[in-house]
């Protein structure tokens, strides 16, 4: 079968989010499967900020059994980054069926006008760009505006679609509100296991003389970045009594500037270190050696980091809003908060730090889960199995 995954970013891009993993895992699974998986993408690398693109970056790339195929992107309105040619590239290339990841992507409505112009199945996946984004409703006119039009080929993509892949009952409801036509399939999202290993020792690349609980993720107030601190802040002394700092790994996306004002403000630099555009190996490692992962965000449909947390039998607090709750399981495998709750989220880090029998409760609980359903193994195949469900369909038809 061949098979074209398109989607916004791809390597080296990795600090764009799960829209890259996604892409990359279920490329290299399917392909080991014998089968000729192309990624279609930009040529987003991150090298300078998060929406540089870099006509150095190779045209076409072998990774192991599955091919990177980039074209360039002339400008880009926030995360909407266009390439034109993709369009082309897709058409001339044939495909047998076309999965779209990320649908408020100028390359999700590209894939879409192939699939309608050549008659190849199209799969949906969405993976973050939905309707229910807080910070939606808070942009200016323009931006308001953008994000009405972008609705409109959002529903155009889910009519044309033959099936369309939800990580979790959250996301699947969405969809429904969108278009109740859909046929929506839950997949869970899944991490692979086999990469999510280093061998860099992390609190010795960075000086860290003491225990250490992680943040990672885009220095965004979407994340809960102004709230963790606000935590932090009101259990600085308990942090400094037990040993502990934070550590914030990430890229800016607006909240860089403040962040490092509070901070400096508050004196919280004796217990956070602020470690900006790390490396992915870094990021690896930084779960392997860190007490804990806190993603205090006001917004997530399903997130991957909580799993690679998991993978390294890491707990997770978080917090119970929109998609999360499918992911972080309260008491099980983690500690779930309100969001915009900076006592809550204090009092939950503190009283996780000194119960470090809970904290291995909850991390090996967070490793069954990622080993037994949300990996990326399961995840190819559970996909691979639509992709064969659509084919036959299509060819029935």
């Amino acid at each position: 079968m061949k098979i074209a995954i398109v989607c916004p970013a791809s390597f080296p891009a990795t600090q764009f989010g799960g829209i890259v993993f996604l892409a990359v895992d279920l490329a290299r699974e399917i392909s080991a499967l014998g089968h000729d998986v192309t990624i279609y993408t930009t040529d987003l690398d991150f090298s300078n900020g998060p929406n540089k693109f870099s006509k150095e970056l190779p045209r076409i790339e072998k990774f192991e059994n599955f091919t990177i195929k980039r074209t360039h992107s002339w400008f880009s309105v926030k995360l909407f980054f266009i390439n034109p040619s993709i369009y082309k590239q897709l058409s001339e290339d044939k495909p047998d069926i076309i999965h779209t990841i990320g649908l408020r992507s100028f390359q999700s409505i590209m894939a879409w006008l192939v699939s309608k112009k050549t008659n190849v199945p199209l799969i949906s996946t969405d993976q973050g760009g939905l309707t229910t984004h807080p910070f939606l409703e808070q942009s200016g006119i323009i931006f308001k505006l953008i994000y009405k039009i972008q609705d409109h080929f959002i529903k155009s993509v889910l009519k044309h679609s033959s099936i369309v892949c939800a990580a979790n009952e959250y996301e699947k409801k969405i969809f429904l509100e969108l278009y109740e036509k859909s046929n929506v399939e839950i997949v869970r999202n899944g991490v692979n296991l086999k990469s999510l290993v280093s061998n860099k020792n992390f609190k010795e690349h960075y000086s860290i003389d003491s225990n250490f609980i992680l943040f990672v993720g885009r220095f965004s107030k979407s994340k809960g970045i102004d709230v963790l601190l606000d935590a932090i802040n009101k259990i600085k002394d308990d942090l400094v009594k037990l040993n502990t700092k934070l550590v914030i790994m990430g890229v800016d996306f607006g909240y860089e500037s403040d962040m490092m004002t509070t901070i400096q403000q508050n004196d919280l630099g004796r217990v956070i270190k602020i470690i900006k555009n790390p490396p992915r190996e870094d990021v690896i490692s930084a779960y392997g050696e860190s007490e804990l992962l806190v993603l205090p965000s006001v917004w997530e449909l399903s997130p991957l980091v909580p799993l690679e947390s998991f993978a390294f039998k890491k707990p997770v607090i978080s917090t119970n809003s929109h998609g999360i709750p499918y992911t972080v399981q309260h008491n099980k495998n983690g500690i779930l908060v309100e969001p915009d709750n900076p006592t809550q989220l204090a009092n939950a880090i503190k009283n996780l730090l000194e119960n470090p029998d809970l904290v291995k409760k909850l991390g090996e609980e967070g490793y069954n889960f990622v080993k037994s359903e949300c990996n990326c193994v399961s995840m190819a195949s559970n996909v691979f199995n639509l992709y064969q469900k659509t084919m036959k369909n299509h060819e029935n038809k």
